[in-house]
């Protein structure tokens, strides 16, 4: 019989709390990668207003579908839960450009950085394995 007097959520099961972190990484990460595929698809295409920004930030229009690609390969890997890691360590990598490019024109880096973080952030909550890595390493 099931007591009916304490709050569930006073009282939650550390199982109740890892599925929610994991459905709440699950959700960040959709969104990240549904944003980073239709920049993808709109460098493949290419897309006026891609060619447009491609063309202020000072880029020869011919890197912008090498860019899509660059873009949509480890995007897709971050999908797949075995090379999701390498994914992320690329996609970081493409962050890194997106900074460096966005420092270089004079702009706000921290929309790629704020990506960035919630994307590692999102795969920590996804990953009980990098989880238990980061709590040995950080202890």
């Amino acid at each position: 019989m099931e007591n009916v007097i304490t709050s569930s959520a006073t009282f939650e099961s550390p199982d109740r709390t890892g599925r929610s972190l994991v459905w709440i990484g699950r959700i960040l990460t959709g969104l990240i990668v549904a944003f980073l595929l239709v920049d993808a698809v709109g460098k493949l295409i290419p897309l006026a207003p891609y060619v447009e920004g491609t063309k202020q930030v000072g880029y020869a229009i011919e890197l912008l579908r090498p860019l899509g690609l660059l873009l949509a390969i480890p995007t897709l890997l971050h999908l797949i839960p075995r090379t999701q890691f390498l994914g992320a360590l690329l996609l970081t990598a493409y962050f890194g450009g997106a900074v460096a490019t966005h420092l270089r024109c004079g702009t706000s880096p921290w929309f790629p950085v704020a990506f960035c973080v919630i994307l590692w952030a999102a795969y920590v909550m996804r990953s009980a394995r990098l989880r238990a890595f980061l709590r040995t390493t950080l202890h």
